[in-house]
This record gives structure tokens, C-alpha cells and sequence, in this order.
């Protein structure tokens, strides 16, 4: 594989199955010239073969999302935009799942539709789309839903939040919508307000929408979203809060009696790094809306999938749980140990309470411990079928099933079910994942190695690759980076050191607020360990890293000369600038226990923690790679580093990629993906073999 072959990548990145389980609709994503085009797939899950053969449903120059299927499996509701017009906004289609040709449902005087959602009986069809009055915007501006807007005048900002990273200026909030579409009506907006929608459900009665919303005094200050349900037949649209947990709460899910709401929360009111997300519970009436029941109290791992690898697609968020099996099982994924899978968490209907531990839902989970991570479920309650999208080993995501009618009948496996998304690797030789563990200061840390195919057990080039997060955590299926430096006879070292969340808190709580400490060492640790084992060669090592792994990389090229090359991408210099100039920077750095520039201890807090302060000892070459329109890890801050290491006359490049976010890497514009991999490519082979 080279890096050209990245036009070739598909991606099964989205996932909704009919209610009766017969039938999945997944998104197939793939590439055309510049742009990303999305097209909808029918699985039959009843067809005899394992492996069914899928129907397509979309085609042409289109990005189709969202899939979401009727009550009665007749219809699927998806969101569609258009590639080729960046202007026009995003519209609801349906389209009959045998086939046919889309309708776009009529719209209203709203922006791009951005999560939808059907009513239980199917006649209706709630979504959420951005809305006037604009928050900031001075001056003559288009009206939502239009497709021209001349740039503002000005934008008068009173709070924190009015960009985001992959949205630029968060200029509108979205709002609910709920639309007729037995009847062809128009949309009619339900809520309205200085606050936003999103994660929206519906409770069984087919009149009430559940969803997340931020409506504290000073959200910017103190973000924290709790769990709102709203009448939408009232007429004055003023929701009531059903889940006050202590923390931040996100994706409601009502059980199919409508006595309960579930959601993922954290019920730390102010949490740091190392407290997990959790389901909880809270009874619909509302009488203890402000003390949810947790439901995994002695859990210690993330709920959702916490795992490394563009392999599952970076373009969209998978719907990972709470699903409601039926009135007593909860099934969600949890993440732990570098993989992810959905577990099923069991409760007493009439109080609410766990009745046992949260269970692995199929038997290889705990059996043979497979290599898979689990991006995306999707439940069929009445038939007891599960369908995931999940990485298996090397393999690319696909559908996979696990039908479980009894809980007391032996746990059966995951059922691969589909080939559309990882056919297009079939032309590459595969690479040889091995796990293992290297000593470290803090225990054991798992190391995986990924080595081309036939390598041998000698000596080669290696290089170390960093995690994000750095909650983040690498699993068993590589990202395409790794496959593609394998490839060139590489082998690639991927640590998960301390700091990772699908560890538990333990291993997190010794590199809060000690970046570069700990997590470093063991960086070095898991180096040593390879070099030992001898797999790498000690004068021919380098290292990379994206985000929390480029902040690790110019770290360490200022803490020591054993890297013969670098390449750090989107990462983080200064801390003291980062604090402010990251669209999540006060909120990240105090759960992360960084500091902050209100008092000389926390600016001194900062300053220990930022590579900056170390830039005059580096003598490692460094490729220094950024989104230009990054606004998590913004490219002033990364500038710095670059100027300075001019100015000490340090062998140093800075590549700026023009309108691309944080995670371009994976998401970006397919050529400039291209050029990324061709730069890092060369710059090792230049300074790790010439």
C-alpha cells in the first residue's frame, strides 16, 4: 500500500437496523477525485449466507447520512448533502427500503438538518436544524436555510463558545423540528431559545422528544448538559429537565414502557480525566431527576468507543448506546484495554436498580478476548438482535450481528455480516499485529507492534507512533498511517502509556497534570522493550504522534536526542497558549489538571508542561505537520515552536494544509491526506535509512 491507495479506502461508517432485525441500512463512504460521496446499503440479515449480498440504495454525487428505519421497516430517513455545493444545506430524504428514488421532505425556514429521529407509530419524524437569530452575526446576513451569505460585518461575541472545531463559527443554534410526513406538512419548529438541541429520542407516548441541552447561567463557564424532554403538541415548547446528573449528561434513550430514561453521564459535578462516563438511570416522572441511579458503580472503564484507528471512520459519531433490549437490558459499548465491545447492563424494572455487573454480549468477548472495537450498534428489541459496526483484528469495519432471544441461553458470537467496507484492501498485502508487554515504572504496559508481513523477528527501522487524547488508546486494527509505513518496511511501535481512560482510573490519575512526565517515561519504556526484544534497530528510531501524540513528540525531541527523525502533527507547544486559544482549552486543561494563566502557580503549572520551554535542546530533525483551520490544537501555538527552531537554526519544515480540522488526518480533503502520508514517508526514509 502507498499512499496514493488512500483514494481507494471505503469506509462502512454508519449503521440502523429494521425493527423486526431483518434488514440493516449502513453508509458506505468512499472517494471520487476530491470529495467524499455517501450512498446507503440494504444488508438482508435473514438471507441464508453469512455473508449476504447488499442492495444499493443511493447513488451519485451525493454524501447520504443518518440512516434511520421506519417502525414498520418500510422507509429509511436519511440526511442528504451534496458534495460538489458546500452551500446548500443538508435536507431529509426518505425512501422506500426495497428501493425506489428519494423525496426530500419538505423544509422550513431552518439551516442543514443534522440528527433525525421517527415517532413510535412512524407518522412523524423529529429532526434538528440550525435557526435565526443568529448569535453573533452584525450586520446584513443570510437567513438560516438560504445558501448565499455575504461576510458579516462583524461578530459581537459575549461568551466563550462561538467556535468549534470541524464547525468554524458556531453562529446559530439548532432546535427541534417535528414534521408530518404521512401527511406531506410542513416542518414546525418545537423549542427555540439562546441554548442548542441535540441527541434527540422519543419517549413511547409519540408525543414527547428527549434530548441534551445546555441550559446553565453560564454554559460557556461551566458547561454542563443535562437531559430535557418537551411536549411537542403543547404549543409553547417549554421543556421540563428529567435527568440532572451531576455532571455533563448526553444521548437519552427511553425503555419501551416509558417508566424509565437512561443516558451517559458523569455524576462528578466538575470530573478530571480519570472518572469515566457511565449509564445512568433516572425514573421518567422525574422524582429523581437530580440523583440518577448509576448503573455500572464498580465499572472503571469509558462507555463508548475510547479506541484509536481511522479504520471506523472519522467523519461521523457512532450511536454507541444506551439501546433499551427491552424493559430490564440496557446495552451499550464499553471500551477497556485498547478494544471496545457492547456489553449488556441488566437492571430491576421497578426500581431501577442493577440487578448484576455489566456482561459481555457475546461469548468471544470474554472467551478469546478477540481484536475488535466496536464503532456503531443498533438494536431490533423484539427480535433480540444486535448489529455493530466493528474493526475485527486487521480487518476494516463492517457489519457484524449477535442475536440473544434468552439471557440465560449460552452467549453466542459476533457474526461478520458484510465485505463493503474492507473489500478495497484485499489488492494490499496485510501487516502482522503482535501484542506485548513491556516493563514499565507504573506496571505493565501493553505495546502493540505492527511489522510487515514475512518481517522476521530482526531488526528494522521502527517508529514510535503517540495516541491523542490522551485519553485515547491503540487497538489491534491499525490506522492507514501505520499501514502505510509497514508497508514500506517499517515496523510501528504503539504504546498505550499512562494516561489512556480504557486502562481505568489508576492508570490515568499519575499523568494528570504531569504531561511529559510519567507518560513519557513510559514512551521510552515501551521503546526499550522493542529494542530489547530485538525487533528494532537503537540508531535507526523515530517517533510521531497527532494531537496529544504531537504535543508528546515535541516533548520529547527537547528531553532527549535518541529519535533520529520526528513528525509532529497538530499538537500542543505552549500550554499558556493553548489555554485560550483551543475552542476547548479552560474545560480541557482544568479536567486534565494542565493549570490555567489566573494566579503565577497556574501560568508556572502550564509552563513546566509545554515543549516550548525545552526548544533550544533539540537537535532532532522535526516535520511539523498542521490544519491550517485547526481549532483544537490551533496552528499559532505550534508556529511558535516552528520560529524558534528557526531561529536556533534547527533542521525543522512546517507544513500548513489550508481549511482543514484537527482530525484531517482521516477526514480531510483525500489529496492533501495523500501529500500528509508522502511527507512522513519520505521524511523517515531520509533520515532513518539514507
Amino acid at each position: 500500500m502507498t499512499p496514493a491507495d488512500i483514494r481507494h479506502q471505503v469506509v462502512v461508517e454508519e449503521l440502523d437496523l429494521a425493527p423486526d432485525g431483518a434488514t440493516a441500512v449502513v453508509v458506505r463512504r468512499s472517494i471520487r477525485g476530491i470529495r467524499y460521496h455517501g450512498h446507503l446499503l440494504a444488508i438482508p440479515l435473514d438471507d441464508r449466507r453469512t455473508v449476504p449480498r447488499p442492495r444499493t440504495l443511493t447513488s451519485g454525487a451525493v454524501r447520504d447520512t443518518k440512516p434511520r428505519v421506519s417502525p414498520d421497516g418500510s422507509t429509511v430517513a436519511f440526511v442528504r448533502s451534496w458534495p460538489l455545493d458546500d452551500d446548500r444545506p443538508a435536507a431529509l430524504h426518505l425512501l422506500p427500503i426495497d428501493g425506489g428514488t428519494p423525496r426530500r421532505v419538505r423544509s422550513g425556514r431552518h439551516g442543514g438538518v443534522g440528527e433525525i429521529a421517527w415517532s413510535p407509530d412512524g407518522s412523524r419524524i423529529a429532526f434538528t436544524a440550525e435557526v435565526d437569530p443568529p448569535r453573533f452575526l452584525v450586520g446584513p446576513h443570510a437567513r438560516a436555510g438560504t445558501t448565499s451569505e455575504d461576510s458579516p460585518r462583524a461578530r459581537h461575541i459575549t461568551r466563550t463558545d462561538w467556535r468549534w472545531d470541524e464547525e468554524g463559527h458556531v453562529d446559530r443554534w439548532s432546535h427541534l423540528f417535528v414534521v408530518d410526513v404521512a401527511r406531506g406538512a410542513s416542518p414546525r419548529q418545537v423549542t427555540s431559545g439562546d441554548w442548542g438541541v441535540a441527541d434527540i429520542a422519543w419517549h413511547p407516548d409519540g408525543r414527547t422528544v428527549v434530548f441534551a441541552s445546555d441550559r446553565g447561567p453560564e454554559p460557556d463557564l461551566d458547561p454542563r448538559t443535562t437531559i430535557w424532554a418537551v411536549d411537542v403538541d403543547a404549543g409553547d415548547g417549554e421543556p421540563r429537565e428529567v435527568i440532572a446528573a451531576g455532571g455533563w449528561a448526553n444521548k437519552p434513550a427511553v425503555s419501551p414502557d416509558g417508566r424509565w430514561v437512561a443516558c451517559i453521564a458523569m455524576l462528578d459535578r466538575r470530573p478530571l480525566d480519570h472518572v469515566s462516563p457511565t449509564i445512568v438511570l433516572a425514573p421518567w416522572d422525574g422524582s429523581r431527576a437530580s440523583s440518577p441511579i448509576d448503573l455500572s458503580p464498580d465499572l472503571d472503564r469509558p462507555i463508548g468507543n475510547w479506541v484509536d484507528t481511522d479504520q471506523t471512520g472519522w467523519m461521523v459519531s457512532g450511536r454507541q448506546g444506551p439501546w433499551w433490549l427491552d424493559d430490564s437490558t440496557i446495552v451499550a459499548v464499553v471500551s477497556d484495554r485498547g478494544r471496545s465491545h457492547p456489553r449488556r447492563f441488566r437492571l430491576d424494572p421497578a426500581t431501577g436498580r442493577p440487578v448484576d455487573p455489566p456482561t459481555p454480549l457475546d461469548a468471544a468477548t470474554i472467551a478469546t478476548w478477540p481484536q475488535t472495537a466496536t464503532h456503531s450498534l443498533a438494536i431490533a428489541a423484539g427480535t433480540g438482535r444486535v448489529a455493530a459496526l466493528a474493526t475485527d483484528g486487521t480487518r476494516a469495519m463492517e457489519l457484524a450481528t449477535v442475536d440473544w432471544p434468552d439471557p440465560a441461553d449460552e452467549r453466542p458470537n459476533l457474526t461478520t455480516r458484510s465485505s463493503a467496507g474492507s473489500a478495497w484492501r484485499r489488492r494490499f498485502d496485510d501487516v502482522e499485529m503482535r501484542l506485548v508487554e513491556a516493563p514499565g515504572e507504573g506496571g505493565p504496559i501493553d505495546v502493540w507492534i505492527c511489522s510487515p508481513v514475512g518481517a522476521g523477528d530482526g531488526p528494522l527501522p521502527t517508529i514510535v507512533d503517540v495516541h491523542g487524547g490522551p485519553l485515547g488508546a491503540w487497538g489491534p486494527t491499525p490506522h492507514i498511517e501505520v499501514h502505510l509505513l509497514a508497508s514500506a518496511g517499517y515496523r510501528v511501535v504503539l504504546p498505550n502509556i499512562r494516561g489512556g481512560a480504557t486502562y481505568g482510573a489508576d492508570w490515568i490519575k499519575p499523568q494528570l497534570g504531569d504531561w511529559g512526565g510519567v507518560d513519557a517515561a513510559d514512551v521510552h519504556a515501551a521503546i526499550d522493550h522493542v529494542i530489547d526484544l530485538g525487533l528494532a534497530d537503537p540508531e535507526r528510531c523515530g517517533v510521531m504522534g497527532l494531537s496529544y501524540g504531537g504535543f508528546m513528540v515535541e516533548w520529547l525531541v527537547g528531553t532527549t536526542d535518541r529519535f533520529k527523525a520526528a513528525v509532529s502533527e497538530n499538537g500542543v507547544a505552549s500550554q499558556i497558549n493553548t489555554w485560550a486559544n483551543s475552542d476547548s482549552g479552560p474545560e480541557y486543561d482544568r479536567a486534565a489538571l494542565l493549570g490555567d494563566p489566573l494566579s503565577p502557580e497556574g501560568i508556572d503549572k502550564l509552563w513546566r508542561q509545554s515543549p516550548l520551554r525545552n526548544v533550544a535542546n533539540v537537535r532532532t530533525p522535526l516535520l511539523m505537520l498542521q490544519a491550517e483551520a485547526d481549532l483544537r490544537c490551533p496552528a499559532a501555538d505550534n508556529e511558535q515552536f516552528f520560529i524558534a527552531l528557526r531561529h536556533l537554526r534547527r533542521t525543522v519544515e512546517y507544513v500548513l494544509y489550508p481549511d482543514e480540522y484537527h482530525v484531517y488526518a482521516s477526514a480531510g480533503r483525500p489529496d492533501r491526506r495523500i501529500d500528509r502520508n508522502d511527507r512522513i514517508r519520505d521524511w523517515f526514509d531520509h533520515y532513518l535509512r539514507d
